[in-house]
């Protein structure tokens, strides 16, 4: 393998020509010729954070939705810009890895699905791809969720009866053991829930871990704010 400087000159010029001929800007500054510029690349570097969910879940999140990582998150969810798939998933690789440190070795990794409305809008389900592309296989262990609002347009306490019973499993999931994955995590109810219904089913989850957290309504590890106004947040 190359060593680094010349690795990060190889890349510029192949940024360099493919800017020519499919002109882009960043997604988290607007700045022109890069999907994601040097400095906004910086602002994505993962730092493991323990946190819990209100159901005392184990939670790893690795950045703060906000400023250049919110602008890079909405622009791949909701603009279709899949061109920083692999930035968002280097990142969000780091938080699994954080939550399967104290896992054994038969422990899965899976995903909170998107439903099926956000599917179709999107054509691609935000979380299992950036597994992917992170090189994980994520098992297929929850139905995509169904008959309920988008979570971006409610408060805390409707998110909270929002998300409660939307998740099934799809199978039995006795002696199985999972860490539970998700983008962005607000409330933390979209997380509860889906390892509610992974506990239902047998199954056990042993830790979550998401790419981001919203500063305003998750402070620090257990301490869950009641704000009454949520950033948008693209669902599923």
């Amino acid at each position: 393998m190359p060593p680094r400087p010349l690795r990060e000159s190889i890349r510029d010029a192949v940024l360099d020509a493919w800017s020519i001929l499919m002109p882009v800007e960043c997604a988290g500054c607007g700045r022109p010729d890069r999907a994601l510029c040097a400095a906004c690349h910086r602002a994505l570097a993962p730092v493991a954070t323990p946190r819990s969910l209100p159901d005392g879940t184990r939670l790893i999140t690795v950045l703060r939705y906000q400023g250049v990582v919110r602008e890079v998150v909405l622009a791949f969810k909701e603009h279709e810009r899949v061109d920083v798939a692999m930035a968002l998933a280097i990142a969000l690789r780091a938080a699994v890895r954080a939550a399967l440190a104290e896992a054994d070795a038969t422990t899965e990794v899976t995903w909170v699905p998107s439903s099926r409305r956000a599917y179709r809008r999107r054509g691609y389900d935000p979380v299992r791809m950036l597994l992917r592309r992170s090189g994980m296989r994520p098992a297929r262990v929850l139905r995509p969720p169904v008959g309920a609002a988008r979570q971006k347009t409610l408060h805390v306490e409707e998110r909270e009866r929002n998300a409660a019973g939307r998740f099934r499993a799809r199978q039995r999931l006795e002696g199985r053991r999972f860490v539970l994955v998700d983008d962005v995590v607000t409330t933390g109810s979209t997380l509860a829930d889906a390892a509610r219904a992974i506990r239902d089913a047998g199954g056990e989850v042993v830790a979550a871990a998401a790419l981001a957290y919203t500063p305003r309504l998750l402070r620090h590890s257990g301490d869950w704010s009641v704000a009454s106004r949520d950033f948008a947040i693209g669902e599923g």
